[in-house]
């Protein structure tokens, strides 16, 4: 195949973001082949390579449907003076080739929020100006004739685009995202030992970490709750401008010292190899690179139906789903993981697992589908 120009759209690169590290990971994975690559973003915190091309974007924004309108204009000028042989949208715009839905369906995550909202905040939810543009952004999307081929990361994301749109299910592309298993691996005892008293938590403690930001949608609160009435500790790591509440929340749960904030982490090796379990009770997650993270470092994993990392988990041998809402079965799976997943059956069954899901997996896949593109 003689080298084409790729472009690779994405408002905003940030180094701890999901979808942006697919970005740089495709991109790494397809260094070594005959593509040139390019993206488009309005700001790129990432690594740069000498043969990587970045286009900055950046239209003056007033507010959030500004800020989406304006940048999905601007790119879409961009790529089509360009000529790009390929463009891979990371965002809802319509008029590109490829379109990665790695944020999911926006109906469906606003159908999973108005679960834990008041009623009256239900009524303005789907009328709210923002999340209408959103879903008709994404409708036009799904509608243009230059729509070719779509990227999922979870099957249960390709039965949502299929049941809300009628898009082709052969046009629909499942491919898993990477995980550097020989970077997240299990520790050995004394490395389990030493985070935990560098870090102040009980050595024989059964700890659980949860990891994202965004702590509504990624479920702190049921988590909270699953292990209150335990011994358990709970990890968590990322951030909130809420984050007050669910630590008055843990106070009020009589568990506060049991629940310990370590806020953003550049690394959060040390909090999955310190951790015996994953609990991410999210109310809606496409695939969580988390999950990968976390059962690649020998974590059994508790997450919902929501989440399409869920596809990974087989219930009692390496983690439990349940319903984002049902704090009793989140306890019961809680209590029925092994008090420490080193050396655990459920652990090994954890890593194992994830195993394939490796850059040069990836690399393929997204070739394969490349090359079928451009024919």
């Amino acid at each position: 195949m003689s080298t084409f120009r790729l472009a690779l759209v994405r408002q905003k690169y940030r180094p701890d973001g999901g979808a942006e590290r697919f970005v740089s990971r495709a991109l790494e994975a397809l260094d070594n082949s005959n593509l040139e690559l390019n993206v488009i973003t309005r700001e790129w915190q990432g690594p740069v390579k000498p043969d990587w091309r970045i286009h900055i974007c950046d239209p003056k924004k007033w507010g959030r449907i500004s800020r989406e309108r304006g940048f999905a204009l601007a790119a879409r000028d961009l790529w089509q003076r360009e000529h790009f042989d390929l463009v891979q949208s990371h965002e809802r715009i319509a008029g590109c080739d490829l379109y990665r839905a790695g944020d999911g369906v926006h109906r469906r995550w606003l159908l999973q929020r108005s679960r834990i909202i008041p009623g009256w905040k239900k009524r303005f939810l789907f009328a709210d100006r923002y999340h209408r543009y959103v879903m008709q952004a994404e409708k036009e999307m799904y509608q243009h004739p230059s729509l070719r081929a779509v990227i999922c990361n979870a099957e249960m994301v390709k039965q949502e685009i299929i049941e809300d749109f009628a898009f082709p299910a052969d046009k629909i592309h499942v491919i898993y995202n990477a995980v550097d298993h020989r970077h997240f691996t299990p520790p050995d005892a004394n490395t389990l030992i030493q985070l935990r008293e560098q870090w102040r938590i009980p050595v024989e403690a059964t700890c659980f970490v949860y990891v994202g930001s965004g702590f509504e949608r990624k479920g702190l609160d049921a988590a909270i709750r699953a292990v209150a009435p335990t011994t358990c500790h709970l990890l968590v790591v990322g951030k909130d401008k809420d984050q007050k509440r669910y630590q008055t929340l843990a106070q009020t749960l009589k568990c506060a010292e049991r629940v310990h904030f370590f806020g953003m982490q550049p690394e959060t090796l040390p909090f999955y190899q310190m951790a015996d379990g994953l609990l991410l009770p999210t109310l809606y997650d496409p695939f969580p690179n988390v999950i990968l993270e976390a059962m690649a470092c020998g974590l059994p994993v508790i997450t919902t139906h929501g989440c399409g990392g869920a596809e990974f988990i087989e219930q009692g041998r390496n983690g439990y789903v349940c319903d984002a809402l049902d704090i009793r079965r989140l306890q019961d799976a809680v209590m029925a993981l092994p008090t420490r997943a080193l050396n655990s059956a459920e652990g090994e069954n954890a890593r194992s697992r994830i195993m394939q899901c490796t850059n040069e997996n990836l690399s393929a896949q997204l070739l394969s589908l490349y090359q079928h593109l451009v024919k």
